[in-house]
């Protein structure tokens, strides 16, 4: 295998200090060591996967890491992302990302981005680095990563990860995620971390899968996860291997497309707008102190022990798109959850039923924010 990256600078002697126990594996050596130094690697997600791989890649000596996500931490992260602690809650992301780089080696330059990866900013910063990761949480991202790597002839690693089970993979421009999953799934049948749960030690799992495979292929050791898809089974401790290649009749990537209309999403270009009906938190204030809304909290018990707003009902998603009634009457109804996709999914569901429903936009944390009472013990 050809290595990724030229090797760098003769390395002083606190590096090779710190690398002793890695420059001494057999093929390894100061050679490799010094290409990861030189190498500069791209990385899209600072959440369960990005927080597990990130710091793997700076302790192994990756010179450049840039971080991309425009979320912040929330103590229902802290489980499973574990570069962010209690008092990172309410930072960006890439922020506390960054700080914890900076705790395993200050040498390692660590540049965050504090925005969402899109068809418009990820081909101008991919363009300044060697390798693209995709640690995201979506399809959209996924084949958004993708396609710019293809177009830009640069490698990808990718993982997912859902519960009990993750996978990981490499994309080059020959053959890659686009050509292991064509079509991409129905939207209603997506299940997400916020909705399915993940095990920690997932996150760790798969992360150090995902940091190995950048290790070797900017080194030129070992080999790839090219054209072969690996996955892991945490209950069973099993992996699995299925390898796939490009379809003859494949469509060529020519350019970046709207990757949430290509998911079946809805389009997020200019003008776009969400086809499924929304009310602001404010409006939701407005309509509790006339008395006449009704309120249905989709999210699951526990979360609502936490922190809910009083007099609503509940149902949790996975009961009400199973057919059960969610048992509300009088006024228009309003379904929340913590932030959008469940309530956003949930609206779907009650729609399709004959039921004039609205999701609250930004969820509970908005109603939180315009100044709305909760109850429960995170209240």
């Amino acid at each position: 295998m050809i290595a990724l990256v030229e090797p760098g600078p003769e390395l002083p002697p606190e590096r090779i200090a710190r690398y002793s126990r890695q420059l001494m594996l057999p093929g390894f050596g100061e050679a490799a060591q010094r290409r990861l130094a030189a190498a500069r690697v791209l990385v899209i997600g600072a959440g369960g996967l990005g927080s597990a791989l990130v710091p793997a890649l700076a302790g192994s000596g990756v010179g450049t890491i840039g971080v991309i996500d425009d979320d912040v931490v929330e103590f229902s992260n802290l489980h499973r992302q574990l570069s962010h602690g209690m008092d990172d809650i309410g930072r960006s992301k890439v922020g506390s990302l960054a700080d914890t780089v900076r705790d395993i080696d200050p040498g390692i330059l660590v540049r965050p981005y504090r925005e969402r990866a899109s068809a418009e900013t990820l081909p101008a910063i991919l363009s300044e680095y060697d390798l693209l990761v995709d640690g995201s949480d979506n399809f959209p991202t996924r084949y958004l990563a993708d396609d710019a790597a293809r177009l830009a002839g640069k490698p990808l690693v990718w993982g997912s990860i859902l519960r009990f089970q993750g996978q990981v993979g490499v994309s080059v421009p020959e053959v890659g995620f686009r050509d292991l999953f064509p079509v991409p799934p129905d939207p209603d049948e997506v299940l997400s971390c916020e909705l399915g749960g993940v095990l920690a030690s997932l996150c760790t799992a798969i992360g150090s899968f995902m940091a190995t495979e950048v290790v070797k292929l900017l080194t030129g050791i070992g080999e790839p996860l090219i054209g072969r898809v690996l996955f892991y089974d945490a209950l069973t401790a099993r992996t699995r291997e299925i390898a796939y290649e490009r379809a003859a009749d494949a469509d060529p990537v020519t350019e970046l497309v709207d990757y949430e209309l290509f998911c079946g999403l809805g389009s997020t270009g200019a003008g776009a707008r969400d086809e499924t009906p929304s009310v602001s938190a404010a409006e939701v204030l407005r309509l509790q102190r006339e008395g006449g809304v009704r309120l249905l909290d989709v999210r699951e018990p526990h979360e609502i022990a936490l922190r809910g707003i009083p007099g609503a009902a509940a149902l949790p998603l996975g009961a009400l798109a199973a057919g059960e009634d969610p048992q509300v009457a009088g006024g228009p109804l309003v379904v929340f959850c913590e932030k959008d996709p469940r309530s956003q999914r949930a609206v779907r569901v009650l729609r399709g039923r004959g039921i004039d429903a609205r999701y609250l936009a930004g969820g509970i944390g908005a109603y939180v924010a315009v100044g709305g009472r909760t109850e429960g013990a995170g209240a």
